[in-house]
């Protein structure tokens, strides 16, 4: 289990105690460079956590795909407590039963709790999963950060994107590789505390916007 963590301490202890409970696996905290007490509290919980200076979603993720040297899924989760490890189970079942090369937990296949996800984020997410169904020809309804994946295929996919962009590169890629990509799904809570580094700011919006929709249409394009 891989958590990427920027200035989460107040979400991180609660959130890898809940994991470590339901899953008989390794919980790595990814330390995004915070400036206040996510590793101390992360570490407290029971996670290794591992440090990477580079700010970016991607970088983080990145670091700890590296750190699970020895998981044949990974699973990824956001930091700040929106997503409950309740469903981590739905997200891994596909896969360990055969079914599945790539989970994505699905929000609005799911249930979003009222004022967990501004507007402008929805309106991203719908805009996004519209253009990877036209353009890539996946079923799919959003691009939600709690996933799992087969690790032989993340290795294969050569990740290169190392902002908000990161989930979106997985995806794109995936489907190129004709990789079994499904939806489970989840539901999305207000963060337990903290503000979003993304939906909390206009700035945090539109940048991840404009890196999700770039890669989105960069990898549509043949490469020669």
């Amino acid at each position: 289990m891989v958590i990427p963590a920027l200035n989460e301490a107040g979400n991180i202890g609660c959130l890898v105690a809940e994991l470590r409970e339901r899953a008989a696996a390794d919980v790595i905290v990814v330390d995004n460079g915070s400036t206040d007490a996510t590793a101390a509290e992360a570490a407290a919980a029971g996670a290794t956590v591992v440090a990477e200076v580079r700010r970016g979603y991607g970088y983080a993720c990145a670091a700890g795909v590296a750190a699970a040297c020895r998981a044949d899924v990974i699973a990824f989760i956001d930091g700040d407590g929106s997503f409950l490890p309740a469903e981590l189970p739905a997200i891994l079942s596909p896969i360990l039963e055969g079914q599945a090369d790539l989970v994505l937990g699905s929000r609005p296949l799911g249930h979003i709790v009222p004022g967990a996800m501004p507007p402008q984020q929805r309106f991203g997410n719908w805009l996004a999963a519209g253009l990877m169904r036209a353009l890539y020809r996946i079923p799919v309804t959003d691009l939600g950060p709690y996933r799992a994946i087969r690790r032989e295929l993340l290795d294969s996919l050569e990740m290169c994107e190392m902002t908000y962009g990161w989930p979106t590169e997985m995806m794109v890629k995936a489907a190129r590789r004709g990789a079994r990509i499904v939806e489970a799904p989840v539901s999305f809570h207000p963060r337990r505390s903290g503000r979003s580094k993304v939906s909390g700011t206009l700035r945090g919006t539109l940048l991840a916007a404009r890196y999700i929709l770039g890669v989105t249409l960069r990898y549509a394009v043949p490469s020669k």
